[in-house]
């Protein structure tokens, strides 16, 4: 990407200094918000409200005055900031929930360089250990242009955030879109108790060092700008800690998990983000569900079911569970027509093309298996590519066994999800990358998740597991996957700040 010299945002937004108090006590930034607006035929604007933890999260919280922070994603989402006063969607007659929500209109070259090029095509690869090193990553001009307007990117929140907070107000800043945030904030207001909390795996030092140097360690500094840094798992926690202590000389504490750098101590916190039982117990039996259940059951024929629910996502390694069910087929030719793999695949960052060539072999693989082992009366694969949370919950239900084997997850609430809403319980056969393992790998089948024939063994094993066992093991993963539902989560790294 040529470099056309400074980032264009909403004005200079670069520079730290003091900004006038506003009145919100507590405050939530994040990329996306907890709504979005398309375009109608008449030329109106349509709000759609988001789900997900940070929504059901942000949801417990009763005060009216809390602001949530967020990006415009689009050219609805930009017309409707602009009408607003400030960007207040609640101040513009928008109904969000009872939630003021200040959507920023950042410049749209601006924003696709820092979400695509830095933040998706960079901190995510990192994170998640995805380069192809012989050849990748290269951090050339290009990267530096796409690096200043994550950097702008990240002042426009930070600029925000500073202009809403009340004093000494609580900042909750989300994920690694937002990683330089905690600092520049400080900057602005050092009054405020800011935490950041991470929703990927961290990168160990080894790989982290891949990032140019400045950058490694403005993200580092930029997190270590928050009183209290939170993780999915404390193995993710302490790799953060081991970058600040090899790459910044940082002085780490493994027991109390304190980074203590440049006279400042930064607490890291452990919160693994559960399921929201009631929600998907209650959605998953509404009629849409039932509707997509009786068909996929008159697809399966009565046979056993593997099901897998993902994203389009390199990490969730799609193609190698694929190639473990072939596998399983092949050589356990007592699971011909007696098996149905149901993969549902929600598109992801299509505008990235390593994203459109992956979900294009999973595509060809699928195509080849169902070619191989199909007949007249079986498809052993039904695969669809798009987005239907309800078809979602129906495989849900029906799963005997759920397939959830990533590179790398932070948590991946998959695995969390099924044991809640299966009907008659399912064996779980979950990757040791998975932050989920920390909590759910003492009732799933292990697997490593490059590992094609050990996984295809493991769906072997789930499929053969006694009706008792998996009732039970079903039973204690539902357990631990609900332990923190996403309004305590939320709540526990709130009240963590004091």
């Amino acid at each position: 990407m040529p470099d056309h010299g400074k980032v264009p945002i909403m004005g200079d937004l670069t520079t730290a200094r003091s900004s006038p108090t506003g009145s919100a006590p507590v405050l939530v930034a994040s990329n996306r918000g907890p709504v979005s607006f398309n375009r109608q035929e008449d030329g109106t604007l349509a709000l759609r409200r988001g789900g997900g933890g940070l929504v059901s999260g942000l949801s417990a919280i009763d005060d009216p005055s809390a602001v949530w922070v967020c990006a415009a994603l689009g050219d609805a989402d930009r017309e409707a900031a602009r009408q607003a006063p400030d960007g207040r969607l609640d101040r513009a007659g928008h109904e969000v929930g009872g939630q003021a929500v200040r959507m920023l209109d950042i410049d749209p070259e601006t924003f696709a360089r820092a979400y695509n090029g830095v933040a998706n095509s960079t901190l995510w690869f990192v994170h998640h250990l995805l380069y192809a090193t012989p050849t990748e990553p290269a951090f050339d001009a290009g990267f530096r242009t796409e690096w200043q307007a994550y950097e702008a990117y990240n002042a426009a929140f930070a600029d925000a955030l500073a202009a809403e907070a009340a004093p000494g107000a609580a900042v909750l800043v989300q994920d690694y879109h937002l990683s330089l945030v905690p600092a520049l904030l400080r900057a602005r207001r050092p009054d405020l108790r800011i935490g950041h909390f991470s929703h990927t795996p961290w990168a160990p030092p080894d790989y982290y060092r891949m990032l140019p140097d400045d950058v490694a360690e403005a993200v580092l500094t930029g997190i270590l700008g928050a009183d209290r840094a939170g993780f999915l798992t404390r193995r993710w926690a302490l790799a953060f800690a081991d970058c600040c202590a090899d790459l910044l000389g940082a002085e780490v504490d493994r027991e109390a998990l304190t980074v203590t750098h440049a006279g400042r101590t930064t607490a890291l916190g452990v919160h693994g983000l559960g399921a929201d039982a009631d929600f998907l117990r209650e959605r998953s039996h509404r009629p849409d569900v039932e509707e997509r259940l009786a068909a996929l059951r008159a697809a399966v024929g009565g046979r056993r079911t593997i099901v897998r629910v993902d994203r389009t996502e390199l990490s969730k390694n799609i193609v190698r569970g694929l190639l473990a069910y072939r596998h399983l087929l092949r050589t356990r030719p007592e699971w011909l027509d007696r098996v149905v793999h149901v993969a549902f695949a929600y598109p992801s960052r299509t505008d990235l093309a390593e994203y459109r060539a992956y979900t294009a072999s999973v595509e060809r693989i699928a195509g080849e298996i169902n070619e191989e082992f199909g007949t007249d009366t079986w498809q052993p694969l039904i695969l669809h590519v798009n987005d239907d949370f309800p078809r979602s919950l129906a495989a849900y239900r029906l799963a005997d066994v759920a397939l959830v084997n990533p590179i790398r997850d932070g948590m991946n609430l998959v695995a969390k999800e099924v044991p809640v809403v299966s009907d008659a319980g399912c064996a779980l056969v979950l990757s040791r990358e998975a932050g989920a393992f920390a909590e759910l790998g003492e009732d799933a089948v292990t697997v490593n998740p490059y590992d094609v024939i050990a996984t295809a063994e493991a769906l072997h094993t789930a499929l053969t597991m006694p009706t008792a066992e998996r009732t039970e093991r079903t039973k204690r993963l539902a357990a631990a996957a609900t332990a923190l539902p996403p309004q305590q989560w939320f709540l526990d790294q709130l009240n963590a700040l004091g």
